[in-house]
């Protein structure tokens, strides 16, 4: 089927940027001290296991398979939840000892290219799971959206802090960071990712 096709190679071409932006991101916010980043960065290797789901989900064995879609719309759902009890805690944690981030210019260089890919990614599979009836498929989607939101708000951390010294905003999106992946971990669950709207 094209359309199984389709999905399969849009979840591969999400796991081969996922793969290497997350390693880099994670790695950059380590060596900065950069809790947002080092999220960020850990969000990305979640969408790539999203990304695996999906690749099996529509392996030829279980195309027409209804059961093979409701355990990849839980599993991809599931992954939202790795990400925030980790991300919470160290953005608290970094907010009560007053961590101040480095200067990442690294950072800011993926943070830019995650904006530059994401949104396209996500809108095409969100399209795409509508057309397929598969929430899996759309809910990998909305990670990939979620990705670029969270690009967004780690750039304008990073550079915050970089110019203007506002280290406390760091940390601030890391906690947003963990609250959207919750709430669309949530939503995915329950299958509310398929929806013309989020295109």
């Amino acid at each position: 089927m094209l359309l199984a096709r389709r999905a399969r190679l849009l979840a591969w071409t999400s796991l081969a940027w996922l793969g290497f932006e997350g390693m880099a991101t994670a790695t950059a916010g380590i060596l900065a001290g950069s809790v947002a980043l080092v999220a960020n960065g850990l969000d990305s290797g979640i969408e790539a296991v999203a990304s695996v789901i999906v690749v099996w989900r529509f392996a030829a064995a279980r195309i027409s398979s209804d059961r093979a879609e409701r355990t990849a719309q839980r599993l991809v759902a599931v992954s939202f939840f790795l990400l925030a009890p980790y991300v919470a805690a160290e953005a608290i944690r970094a907010l009560a000892i007053e961590h101040h981030a480095e200067t990442t210019w690294l950072g800011i260089g993926l943070s830019l290219g995650t904006l530059l890919i994401c949104p396209w990614l996500g809108r095409a599979k969100i399209r795409l799971g509508a057309r397929l009836n598969s929430r899996a498929t759309a809910g990998e989607g909305r990670q990939n959206l979620i990705c670029a939101y969270l690009a967004s708000g780690v750039l304008v951390g990073l550079l915050a802090n970089t110019l203007l010294g506002a280290w406390w905003l760091d940390p601030l999106i890391a906690l947003g960071i963990s609250a959207v992946a919750v709430r669309e971990g949530g939503e995915a669950w329950r299958g509310e990712a398929v929806c013309d709207s989020c295109c």
